[in-house]
């Protein structure tokens, strides 16, 4: 064990819930210093808690590695909001890193995000703003004590109970989320029986030829 870290607390798990993903908006004719003249819309990515929590009391700083063409393409945010804006006209890949505060002594989060500029739902316009959030949580298992103490000095988001227009997400859609994939399962399972059952009464009707 190194110097100065804590014992893990065996059998535990601590979870902290975050949101991340982007938003992004067209750009008219008046567009920020610097921006490139063939870059359509300004975006953000960020990561955060689900109702704009500070989590930065186990985040020590998040990195954006954002497409080569970018001057600077790896930009490291070190203070909340950890969140990055810029311009630009394609989509693409952008590498994310949360790093943990020293005490934890745990490896990087690390994982993709799909930057999103265009609407894909139907009847969505171009000029609206896009969002492509997702919601997930951080798992660290068997912390040790000086971190444990550290995320119990916060003892959880905890989503809120009914949606609205400042919800991103919560307990409601949340079930609604599982019921339509509960229903969709349903679905599936029919289809298979209906396609089970239209195949072998082909074979019986073989059979008797």
């Amino acid at each position: 064990m190194p110097p100065g870290i804590s014992k893990r607390i065996k059998t535990l798990s601590v979870s902290r819930p975050i949101i991340y993903g982007n938003t992004a908006k067209k750009m008219g004719e008046i567009k920020p210093p610097n921006a490139p003249a063939e870059h359509t819309h300004l975006w953000t990515i960020f990561v955060r808690g689900p109702n704009n929590e500070d989590i930065s009391y186990y985040v020590k700083k998040v990195v954006f590695k954002l497409h080569d063409t970018y001057n600077n393409p790896t930009r490291i945010i070190e203070a909340p909001p950890f969140e990055l804006t810029e311009t630009g006209w394609g989509e693409f890949d952008i590498n994310v890193k949360i790093y943990f505060h020293d005490e934890a002594n745990e490896k990087n989060l690390n994982f993709y995000h799909r930057l999103r500029l265009h609407p894909y739902e139907a009847g969505q316009s171009k000029d609206d703003e896009i969002s492509s959030i997702f919601f997930d949580e951080v798992v660290f298992n068997e912390p040790n004590e000086s971190f444990f103490k550290i995320l119990m000095t916060k003892p959880g988001n905890l989503l809120p109970s009914n949606k609205s227009d400042k919800v991103i997400f919560s307990q409601q859609l949340e079930r609604e989320e599982l019921d339509r994939i509960n229903a969709g399962i349903l679905e599936v399972d029919k289809q298979i029986d209906e396609l089970k059952k239209s195949f072998n009464e082909k074979i019986t009707q073989k059979q008797e030829k």
